[in-house]
């Protein structure tokens, strides 16, 4: 059952056990640090931080950026169903729950302002600290306005269409 008492998931989240609500110390999240970092340098040497790439997408000259995000989706597709087939563990040994989720308008209003600022900045939120990383300054004010974006979301989300 989905609260949308604040109070109500706020008292949930309290009552977790699982690995995010043990504390460990600073060192125990350098292996995620590292992965990113890998992520990263895959991400420049495909090109696909590339603004150019992106803009030949948006402008349906080129398949590359197409096939880059059909083969994630299809990777998802397989991770997930190994990981239901088998049952699979997280490495601290807590049971993958799937939860179907609901579908509600705000979501394609969201994909539509989220594509939008895909097309114009030539940046989503992936390889945004890769283009940052990568040299290119001007992401920055990408960054920040998906920050103000988040932000702006978790302000007014109770007043949202659902």
């Amino acid at each position: 059952m989905i609260s949308n008492n604040l109070e109500d998931v706020r008292h949930q989240d309290s009552m977790c056990t699982n690995e995010a609500n043990v504390q460990h110390p600073f060192w125990h999240n350098l292996k995620y640090m590292v992965v990113g970092i890998v992520f990263g340098f895959v991400f420049v040497k495909a090109e696909i931080i590339s603004w150019f790439r992106i803009q030949e997408m948006f402008r349906l000259h080129s398949f590359f950026m197409y096939g880059v995000i059909g083969t994630a989706v299809v990777v998802g597709m397989i991770s997930v169903w190994i990981i239901k087939k088998f049952n699979l563990k997280t490495l601290s040994g807590e049971t993958v729950k799937f939860e179907d989720k609901g579908f509600n308008k705000g979501q394609i209003y969201g994909a539509l302002i989220f594509g939008i600022g895909w097309a114009i900045t030539g940046a989503c939120p992936g390889p945004l600290f890769a283009q940052i990383g990568s040299g290119f300054g001007v992401v920055l004010l990408t960054f920040l306005s998906a920050l103000a974006g988040t932000w702006t979301y978790g302000y007014f989300r109770e007043k949202l269409p659902h």
